[in-house]
């Protein structure tokens, strides 16, 4: 496709300009410059990298855990790629050590296909009383056989986040973790404040689902979340109004000061599950999960993860939730791009066409800038 495209509104270098063109030629963007009286071949409402998700546990009908393959990723991808996400970390959740070592061999075989950046590890180190849906049975202490896993995947130079209860660890492996370059994150954990300070202050560089699988905030008793907030780590968020009250996720991007890559290094998850771009039930750890009103519960009406897309939770954050649409744009796209150290992802020449979302007023995904609405 060959074009020169008009968006009302476009995101570059962390900001949204009105009155570009972006000049389309052989699949790439040619320019970005001021339309300056040209006529357009399209005019549409915004232009933004697509999303990158750092947690995405399925989609298109698939769960990671159930189909560690190449095949999997792809498949769950796809599904995510044609709700508006650009690239994923498909995320593989507590289970047995086999499934960890096959879904990191699909990993390293996927690691060329278009829109795959890596894997979250998301347990099995973890604690039981924050499980969450996490089956109990496989939960066990950061091990060799995981620092095997991990040295596996560095080799192969796949990008690797590891969430766990740092406060159940043993320091000199997550000191191993860290020196393999692999990015440690917070989760699922009942650390206290004192605890967790000193875990970030170690090298824990990130929080998993800020407030989820993890103690409330208390005034007397503040944890986890408030050691994140306070901290210069990376804040994961859920943005579906379900797992977080908005007033709690304004409350957190609030207490951070603003930096380059969005509002106070936090950044959107969507935590998906299956369900998302396919049906509305499926199975984890042999158990029924099904889609109610939006939310994913098990057999005990418990969260099971979340029925969520980046756009979706882009939208949901600037309209139900108040946050400034800047912040939001920046919180699906560059922030959690810094978080991992991944290259950024920018609207500028030489970028492919395909790799840029068009959204329309309702922040509705259009499509991609090869192939709009």
């Amino acid at each position: 496709m060959d074009a020169l495209i008009a968006p009302a509104l476009t995101w570059v270098d962390g900001a949204l300009r009105p009155g570009l063109a972006l000049r389309i030629r052989g699949g790439r963007i040619e320019s970005v410059a001021p339309l300056a009286g040209a006529t357009p071949d399209l005019r549409v409402h915004l232009a933004m990298p697509g999303p990158t998700d750092l947690q995405v546990n399925g989609g298109g009908g698939v769960l990671f855990n159930a189909d560690p393959s190449a095949a999997g990723i792809a498949a769950i991808r796809a599904a995510h790629h044609r709700l508006g996400t650009h690239a994923i970390l498909p995320t593989v959740i507590t289970d047995a050590p086999e499934v960890l070592e096959a879904a990191a061999d699909a990993v390293i075989a996927a690691c060329g296909q278009p829109g795959i950046e890596g894997i979250h590890i998301e347990g099995p180190h973890i604690a039981p009383e924050r499980r969450g849906t996490h089956d109990p049975s496989h939960i066990r202490p950061l091990d060799a056989r995981t620092l095997a896993v991990l040295e596996r995947l560095r080799a192969a130079g796949v990008p690797v986040l590891l969430t766990l209860a740092p406060e159940l660890a043993d320091p000199a492996l997550l000191a191993r973790a860290r020196a393999l370059g692999v990015v440690l994150s917070a989760g699922h954990s009942s650390a206290s404040a004192e605890q967790a300070g000193a875990a970030f202050g170690r090298g824990i560089t990130m929080a998993t689902h800020l407030f989820n699988a993890m103690p409330p905030l208390h005034h007397r008793a503040p944890g986890l979340a408030a050691a994140a907030i306070l901290s210069d780590a990376w804040l994961g968020m859920i943005a579906d109004g379900l797992h977080v009250d908005w007033p709690m996720l304004r409350l957190a991007i609030a207490a951070r000061p603003q930096q380059e890559q969005g509002p106070g290094r936090c950044f959107l998850v969507s935590d998906a599950m299956p369900t998302v771009g396919g049906p509305d039930q499926f199975t984890l750890y042999g158990k029924r999960i099904r889609l109610e009103n939006g939310r994913l519960v098990n057999d005990q009406g418990a969260l099971a993860g979340a029925h969520l897309d980046m756009m979706t939770a882009l939208a949901r954050l600037h309209l139900l939730g108040g946050v400034g649409l800047k912040d939001c744009i920046a919180m699906a796209t560059d922030a959690p791009r810094a978080a991992m150290g991944l290259a950024p992802l920018r609207i500028a020449p030489g970028t492919p066409a395909g790799a840029v979302a068009v959204l329309d007023a309702g922040l509705g995904f259009a499509g991609w800038l090869d192939a709009p609405g």
